[in-house]
């Protein structure tokens, strides 16, 4: 395929996938107010009625008073960060990228790409993701920022002296472009089981139409937007039916995706602190990190932000939704000028600190 026509389908994808998510939203939201079992799954498909729209419109007004929008309020933003360390932090799916059919074909676009370029340039920029590492950096593929695939169970990071706690989860390595870097994965001996599981349910679900199982090295994720509505049931059942032959797994949930993961003390919120620490920040009092995301997993890492009574926890939402998040932002689009806007800034502010 010519590159003229592999770009024009690429961007018709993202037009599609933008509207595609906002419908997704939209379900989730009307969704998440009823009890959860197993034909809910099924009620987030089909987009709301007028009214249903019109109100959630409403809400979302007065939801965006309690977390107002970043671009709205950057300039504000900046003056307290102006001066301090600024480290950003980036989830992949829903925020850099329209949430797609196909997680397979979850690319970002090119502006979205350059615009991460820039920000790497000037604030070290952490992508942290469900997805595999390895997935992740095949579909950025960016060598400037840091990447963290299975919800930060599988974390490439600069070199750090090993500590006592963590010596035997991490292991020095060597890029393609001969940069060493420290590789820490606190659930690598769950390995060989999430292999068995994921034998497990490609023979239980063999017979759903639709239905992608998608390896992402510490955790196996359930798609299932493409699977017709009479089977959700089943499809439940038989994963919830394989999670009982595994204790130390449980299961989570996403937009149109179902998640075995282990069970064990590490997310999202345990990978930005452990990127911090790595960059010599752990304690640090004029850092400010910067966290983006969509997801409900996003919100451990929006609790230790509040946590550390620093930095910016940015919900990506087009629908109200309860979360942690001190800021939103509607969608990938203004993820990507608010990101242009970071970078900007930097160029323009002579006070603020380059921080490599």
């Amino acid at each position: 395929m010519a590159m003229g026509q592999f770009q024009r389908l690429r961007n018709q994808q993202d037009m599609e996938a933008i509207s595609k998510a906002s419908c997704d939203e939209n379900n989730e939201k009307i969704c998440a107010t009823k009890t959860p079992n197993c034909s809910d799954i099924g009620k987030e498909y089909g987009c709301s009625s007028n009214d249903e729209t019109n109100a959630l419109d409403a809400t979302y007004t007065s939801w965006v008073k309690k977390h107002p929008s970043a671009l709205s309020m950057f300039e504000r933003m900046m003056t307290t960060a102006k001066g301090k360390r600024i480290v950003v932090f980036l989830d992949y799916d829903g925020t850099l990228s329209p949430i797609v059919e196909d997680p397979n074909r979850a690319f970002m676009s090119e502006k979205m790409r350059s615009a991460v370029r820039e920000v790497a340039r000037y604030f070290p920029t952490a992508i942290i993701s469900g997805r595999s590492r390895d997935k992740v950096y095949s579909f950025v593929q960016l060598t400037s920022v840091y990447y963290a695939g299975s919800h930060g169970m599988d974390i490439m990071a600069p070199v750090q002296p090993l500590t006592t706690s963590d010596a035997k989860y991490q292991t020095r390595v060597v890029d393609e472009q001969g940069n060493e870097g420290m590789l820490f994965q606190p659930a690598k001996e769950f390995l060989p089981t999430i292999q068995e599981i994921i034998s497990v349910l490609e023979q239980k679900t063999k017979n759903i139409h639709g239905i992608m199982i998608e390896n992402n090295t510490f955790c196996v994720s359930v798609h299932f937007r493409r699977v017709h509505e009479e089977d959700f049931c089943t499809l439940e059942e038989h994963v919830k039916s394989v999670l009982k032959e595994y204790p130390l797994f449980h299961l989570t949930r996403g937009r149109k995706v179902m998640e075995i993961r282990p069970s064990i003390k590490w997310d999202k919120g345990h990978a930005v602190d452990y990127i911090l620490n790595t960059l010599g920040y752990g304690n640090c009092p004029d850092v400010v990190p910067l966290y983006i995301g969509d997801d409900r997993t996003d919100e451990d890492a929006f609790k230790v932000l509040l946590g550390k009574e620093q930095g910016y926890p940015i919900i990506v939402s087009s629908v109200p939704k309860e979360t942690k998040a001190s800021y939103s932002l509607r969608d990938p689009s203004e993820v990507m000028h608010f990101l242009m806007r970071l970078a900007r800034w930097r160029r323009n502010s002579s006070s603020s600190r380059i921080v490599i």
